[in-house]
């Protein structure tokens, strides 16, 4: 069982991808599109070629928990995939990836156009972690 989780943002999208056990967060990738629909095609395009069984969509709360219209977004990029494939589509809470990615980056030294091109994949790669320990602990 492989397992896709996706960062969707306005500019590019991060994509993050488990090992085939489940278990690890393996190959990350950085889409380029805009268009929402061409986004959703992309993502159905590579889960259905890698053998996707679940798809993990970013779902970004407030820090209260109240939704914003960037949940709306991700709400809607969930219908498109959704509309396209039989892949179960989970929301998933995503509050503090983006600054949990930013913070490893620094850390690694990455800065400006480096950091650009990677935070969203690494913010998909730290969403899968967080439902892959989830698993673990149910």
């Amino acid at each position: 069982m492989r397992i896709m989780a996706i960062d969707y943002g306005d500019v590019r999208t991060g994509v993050a991808v488990s090992d085939e056990t489940a278990v690890l967060a393996g190959e990350t990738w950085v889409l380029t599109e805009r268009n929402e629909r061409a986004v959703a095609s992309h993502i159905v395009d590579e889960a259905l070629k890698r053998g996707i069984s679940k798809i993990i969509l970013g779902y970004p709360k407030n820090m209260n928990g109240t939704l914003g219209p960037r949940a709306e977004l991700s709400e809607k990029l969930a219908g498109l995939i959704r509309a396209k494939c039989d892949i179960e589509v989970i929301l998933w809470d995503e509050r503090m990836t983006t600054i949990s990615a930013h913070r490893i980056l620094t850390d690694a030294g990455k800065r400006g156009k480096k950091r650009k091109k990677t935070i969203d994949a690494v913010a998909a790669a730290l969403i899968l972690e967080n439902y892959l320990d989830s698993l673990k602990h149910r």
